[in-house]
């Protein structure tokens, strides 16, 4: 229930303070340089494998394939320019806060990945399944101690940190990944 009401807090604090006025910039921007839809929805899996709409800002032409996910390395040919620097500075990112406010995903969590990512990476880290207890979260343990993952290979080893966060649960610990974070963001270690 705290990390809850943390959540609510922190997202709220942020988006009226920051993203009430830094999303439409972006939202702007995006349309000009590409003529496409600013916002990017896709469906991912969420706590207790509920499916929901996370909400990120478009840093790439057109649409991927629907039965056939790609990873990031099968998908680079299609990021703008504006969408290397959206993804450098992890701005893509930030309009889930608003699947924070409305309970889809926490702050601090497991990646929250596709159904065929999951059920594969689950394949081969049968405890991974462990982890649909949580929300998963913006940012996580995995995403600031590996990063984004191009390869499924890459997959497997970010999820192993996401299992480390599930042994050391506290806010101690999301605390220090939010710091973490803002730190990569800053530094603009995003790719």
């Amino acid at each position: 229930m705290f990390k809850r009401i943390f959540d609510i807090l922190f997202s709220f604090i942020v988006v009226i303070t920051v993203l009430i006025w830094l999303i439409p910039v972006f939202a702007i921007l995006i349309f000009i340089t590409t003529g496409e839809k600013p916002f990017f929805f896709q469906k991912r899996v969420g706590q207790h494998g509920r499916e929901f709409n996370i909400f990120k800002l478009r840093t790439m032409k057109g649409f991927p394939p629907v039965n056939d996910p790609l990873l990031s390395e099968e998908e680079t040919v299609r990021i703008t320019k504006m969408g290397k620097i959206l993804r450098k500075y992890r701005i893509d990112e930030f309009p889930q806060f608003i699947n924070v406010l409305i309970g889809d995903m926490s702050i601090v969590g497991p990646r929250p990945e596709r159904q065929q990512f999951l059920d594969n990476i689950i394949r081969e880290i049968p405890n991974y399944a462990e982890l649909q207890c949580l929300k998963p979260g913006i940012t996580s343990l995995g995403q600031i101690r590996f990063g984004y993952a191009d390869t499924f290979a890459q997959m497997k080893i970010r999820a192993r940190y996401d299992l480390v966060y599930l042994d050391n649960l506290s806010l101690w610990t999301d605390i220090k990944i939010i710091l973490y974070t803002i730190v990569v963001v800053i530094k603009g270690k995003g790719k």
